[in-house]
């Protein structure tokens, strides 16, 4: 049992690997399933969601966090589908997400320039100039994305273990590389990758329930979490209370210990 995070650009034909990986090993196959859910639990439609998740932060974004709270929903609810296990995931940031998860395969899915142009333009009846802009300016609200809010590069090749390049290589190869690379015992799951996901999802659970300016740092380890605040003295009292009303609905949580940052 294990888990692969598929990372793709438009027109890269990363979807259609991600099915055809999940159909042959039985797998769950998630992306838009995650979108709507986490959709739901902020209250908002799903477009409004998906514009926060792929466009760049704009400088209002910056200074009040716009993002940040639509992110770590997203994040809390992609987490809870993934502990579940057995499950591709294809879509936005589910390589940052599962960082230090050793049964998480994570590959990147990458096209010629000129076939997503070509898609682009038969798509949307353009020429291929236009095409080409959209292409490569989608391409870089995503990559300013996640260095925004990760100091992390999508096009880095270090950030997965496999980059497969569709084109000489056919969808159907690279399936066969996938599923040949989940076999390695390498990303079998065993009881400590295991909590160590669960530790990620308690974390953005708690973090998602929480006011982001509040919180200078979440860890957590076998269950037993601990929450770093910000907070003035006279407050501390009234934070400390709020939180422990948080975690306490959080069945999975061992025990809290509760911080100041001086």
């Amino acid at each position: 049992m294990s888990i692969v995070t598929i990372s793709r650009g438009s027109y890269s034909r990363g979807k259609e690997v991600a099915e055809k990986v999940a159909e042959k090993l039985g797998y769950d196959c998630l992306s838009r399933d995650v979108v709507l859910e986490a959709a739901k639990q902020l209250h908002i439609p799903e477009v409004k969601l998906i514009r926060a998740l792929h466009d760049a932060p704009s400088i209002l974004d910056r200074l009040i966090g716009g993002k940040e709270k639509y992110v770590a929903e997203f994040r809390n609810v992609l987490l809870s589908f993934l502990k579940k296990d057995n499950v591709i995931y294809h879509g936005l940031a589910g390589q940052f997400f599962v960082k230090g998860v050793p049964h998480v395969l994570k590959v990147r899915i990458l096209a010629d320039i000129d076939y997503r142009v070509f898609e682009e333009m038969k798509r949307e009846n353009i020429s291929e100039k236009e095409a080409y802009r959209i292409i490569t300016s989608d391409d870089e609200e995503r990559r300013r994305w996640s260095l925004h809010l990760y100091g992390i590069d999508t096009w880095d090749p270090t950030l997965y273990d496999l980059v497969l390049k569709i084109g000489v290589l056919t969808v159907d190869c690279a399936v066969d590389i996938i599923v040949n690379a989940m076999n390695q015992p390498c990303f079998e799951t065993t009881a400590e990758s295991q909590q160590k996901l669960r530790d990620l999802a308690l974390i953005s659970d708690v973090d998602a329930r929480i006011d982001s300016s509040l919180v200078e740092r979440i860890t957590a380890s076998n269950g037993d979490i601990t929450i770093e605040l910000i907070a003035p003295l006279k407050k501390r009292q009234e934070m400390t209370s709020m939180v422990r009303g948080i975690t306490d609905g959080i069945p999975e949580i061992n025990s809290v210990f509760i911080e100041f940052k001086r």
